[in-house]
């Protein structure tokens, strides 16, 4: 089968698609026929190599999270799915990946896909709907009635990060550019910050939560918009020793983890406010809640624009430039 793979790691992965060989299941698995796959900007980082300690791939590996197709075998220990079935999942951290035409997803990871949905909407959700879940929902444990800042508001993860907040009664603050002010008031966004105008630490103050989406120095600056008690969520980095001791790895990484984000513990230490770095999971039962919420419209997919496979790396240097209006989805058939 055919697959967007990269060879290596470091500044020259070689990717482009690549004839692979198609996936065995084990008795825990279905195997998907895959219509659609979003690309994430971890896919852009993952051949850089950053990630290598902690995301295990057998090279040449193939690349993508996000995926929604039709269930062709199932394993012997399945019991939720059949053939026949359309599903959407994330798959990563799973060691395997989703931009391909067929793709491994473990029971667990699966869900039914939302039956006003296309494969294409449907591929956008998992990796932005579980995130924006979990973080919102499990680390902020975000409440009515409270206010969360997610910057880059018409992003991938900010477009859903917003309605998830909204479905759940939080006031949001978001930055973005001028002529996506639109589109993130449209969302539900209650504080928008023109990033070409203003500087947001100047405008938003009284914050209970902040979703860290954006690297540099805006993570610290986020810390002083909050209340005593607040709590940061990143989704970026910098990665922490807490991340390191659940993944079991070895003491010098949760060393070298402390170490990183040692800046940004100081300073949210000093505002009496917590800081942890969020690694999505893939979780099936999550994912299906996600998408009784979409069945209601009570949250839509915002897409940015559609690749088709023959053009999956062209997607991701699309993403790479940072632009994109919502998700990138490659389209398998």
């Amino acid at each position: 089968m055919k697959a967007l793979t990269f060879k290596r790691y470091g500044k020259s992965p070689d990717i482009g698609i690549s004839d692979v060989p198609r996936p065995t299941l084990k008795p825990n698995e279905l195997l998907v026929q895959v219509h659609a796959a979003a690309v994430n900007p971890v896919d852009n980082v993952i051949p850089t190599g950053i990630f290598k300690p902690v995301l295990r791939f057998q090279l040449p590996a193939t690349l993508g999270s996000d995926l929604a197709g039709v269930v062709t075998e199932v394993g012997s220990r399945v019991t939720r799915f059949r053939p026949g079935d359309a599903v959407f999942a994330s798959i990563f951290d799973l060691g395997t990946g989703s931009i391909a035409e067929f793709a491994v997803v473990p029971e667990s990871a699966a869900a039914m896909k939302p039956a006003n949905l296309d494969f294409v909407q449907a591929a956008s959700i998992p990796m932005v709907g579980l995130t924006s879940w979990q973080a919102l929902n499990e680390r902020a444990n975000l409440r009515a009635g409270q206010k969360v800042f997610i910057p880059a508001g018409s992003g991938g993860i900010g477009t859903f990060a917003i309605q998830l907040a909204k479905h759940l009664g939080a006031k949001v603050g978001t930055t973005t550019s001028t002529g996506n002010v639109e589109l993130v008031s449209s969302l539900g966004a209650d504080e928008v910050v023109d990033y070409k105008k203003q500087e947001f630490e100047k405008v938003l103050h009284g914050y209970d939560a902040v979703l860290g989406t954006v690297r540099d120095d805006a993570l610290g600056k986020a810390i002083d918009i909050l209340k005593p008690r607040g709590t940061v969520v990143s989704l970026v980095g910098p990665l922490d020793a807490a991340f390191a001791r659940a993944r079991r790895l070895n003491f010098f990484l949760t060393f070298v983890f402390g170490l990183m984000s040692r800046k940004i513990m100081r300073l949210a230490k000093k505002r009496d406010c917590t800081y942890s770095f969020l690694f999505v999971r893939p979780d099936g039962d999550q994912l299906a809640q996600i998408g009784e919420l979409l069945k209601e419209e009570r949250i839509r997919p915002v897409i940015d624009k559609v690749f088709p496979f023959e053009q999956a790396k062209e997607a991701l240097e699309y993403l790479a430039q940072g632009r994109s209006r919502g998700k990138v989805v490659v389209k398998m058939r």
